[in-house]
Parts: C-alpha cells; structure tokens; sequence
C-alpha cells in the first residue's frame, strides 16, 4: 500500500507541473492571440481600399469584358494550392482540419499528381505532403508568430508568377479561417483568376475626377498582382490568427483535464490512506486482543 500511495502522489505532483506549464502556455498563446487579431484588423483597412481602388480602376474593363491574363480564366491542366499549417503540434486539431480538406479536394479532383501544385507553408503541411511525395514545388517553414510581408513575400510572388508563367492555371489558398477564440473553419479560397471583383462595387465617383499618369491598363497590370498579393497576405494573417487562438483552446483544455486528473488522483490517493490507516488500527486492535 505504501507502495501505491507513492506512486499516487508522484502522479500528482508530475500533474500538477504539467498543469502549470500548460496555463503558462495558454497565456502566451492568448497574448499571441490578442496581438494578431489586432494586426489581422489593421489589415482590413489596407485591403478594403486596394479592392475598392482595384475595382474602380477595372470597373470600365469589367463591364466590357477585360483581357488581362490575371482575370481571364483559361482551361484548367493544372491546379496550385497555397495550403498553410502551423510549424509545430499543440494546437489541436488546427492541421488536421486543413490537410484532411486538401487530401479530400485531390483525391476527388485529380487522377495524378501532375495534375496539382502545393506551395506549402508551416513544417506540418511540408512534412505531411512530401512524406506521402506529394508534388510541393516551394515551402516556408519557420512563420513568424507575427509575420511580416517581407517574411512571405517571396512565397507569394512565386505562386503569382507560376500562374503568369502558366505552370498552373488557377490557384487556390487553403486555411484556416479566424472565426472567434473557439471557432475556426477551413477555407479553400480562389485567388487567380481573380473572378470575384464586381464592378457594380466601384463607388459612384471613382477615380473619374482624377488623370491617371501612365495609364489606366499600365497602372493595372502592376496593380492586379499587388491586389493577389495582399489576398495571399491577408489569408496567411488570418490562419496565423486561427492557429493562436486554437493554441489557446487546446493549452486550456489541457489545463483543465490536468485540473480534473488531479482531483481524481487525490480523492483516489485519500482513499488509499485511509484504508491503509484503517489497516493500521485493524492490526493494532488485533494484537492488543492477542495479549488479553
């Protein structure tokens, strides 16, 4: 019995360390958490008036039908997905959400792996596909818990430019999306051909009143990749979001199980004494009746 209540009382002990880093880790991950909603909200702004300056600008090209190469959809022989996970574990079931929708839309939409391109970022997915040797023509590990567009940058303009060199001919970004602290849902987002600009958005004024120097169709073709650009952006912002805040839940239920383990082993431990003081006195009484 001795024996057992040891053991019993390491496991509590053992508990309650993992409880404390746990709770430790659910803070750093809600401080995250608060920082990139933050960052996430900031972006907003700058995305709302790049769309609304791209729409203005395309809103006589969308109404007769433009040519850009970037909006025009052209037969599909291949398909490029962005797919973003986290770096590391402790986060739930943030990527196997993710990567159970990818493998899904592969094995339904494509018979052979030329027929798809994976741009992977964060070490899970990157190790997911190229242990299965699945085709990943670039990867990014190492995300910044914040990251910059300097960090992501170069990932992104190859993607763009793959489209542009017809190495694929639409390309999806796959992730998942920041709903509230508890909530995320994956989002398999289209992001080349850009099909969703709707020139019935362009404000009343627009860009009318002003004299665009060089050019209007100049100006759009350096603009249409900014605008994907900021897109991709403002996916990985949104992901890294999601990623932070299921961090958080998990660290919390981890917590919270550990609390209720701990609970367990007590009341467990508590009966274990007391049935082995029980034992105690049972043998002393005895003993005492032995020598009357």
């Amino acid at each position: 019995m001795a024996g057992s209540l040891s053991e019993i009382k390491n496991k509590i002990i053992s508990t309650e360390k993992t409880s404390k880093i746990t709770s430790a880790m659910r803070m750093v991950s809600s401080a995250k958490l608060v920082k990139s909603e933050q960052g996430a909200r900031n972006f907003q702004v700058y995305a709302a008036k790049i769309r609304q300056i791209t729409t203005d600008l395309l809103k006589t090209e969308l109404t007769r039908g433009s040519r850009n190469p970037m909006l025009l959809a052209r037969p599909v022989k291949r398909t490029g997905y962005i797919v973003i996970t986290s770096d590391k574990g402790l986060v739930g079931g943030y990527n196997s959400k993710i990567l159970k929708a990818v493998m899904d839309i592969i094995n339904e939409y494509h018979a052979a792996n030329d027929d798809y391109t994976i741009i992977s970022i964060g070490s899970v997915g990157s190790d997911f596909f190229k242990g299965r040797k699945m085709n990943v023509a670039f990867e990014l590990r190492g995300l910044e818990d914040q990251p910059s567009f300097d960090q992501v940058g170069r990932i992104i303009s190859q993607s763009i430019e793959m489209y542009t060199n017809e190495l694929f001919d639409e390309l999806y970004v796959c992730y998942n999306h920041h709903v509230n602290s508890l909530t995320s849902q994956v989002r398999v987002q289209q992001m080349l051909p850009i099909t969703e600009l709707d020139a019935d958005e362009a404000a009343e004024e627009g860009l009318r009143d002003f004299e665009l120097e060089p050019d209007r169709n100049t100006i759009l073709e350096q603009l249409l990749p900014q605008y994907t650009e900021s897109l991709i952006y403002g996916a990985i912002v949104d992901a890294k979001t999601a990623e932070h805040a299921a961090g958080m839940t998990a660290m919390q239920t981890a917590t919270d199980n550990a609390k209720n383990l701990i609970e367990d082993l007590t009341i467990q431990y508590n009966r274990a004494r007391q049935a082995e003081i029980t034992q105690e006195i049972t043998e002393i009484v005895a003993g005492a009746n032995a020598l009357e």
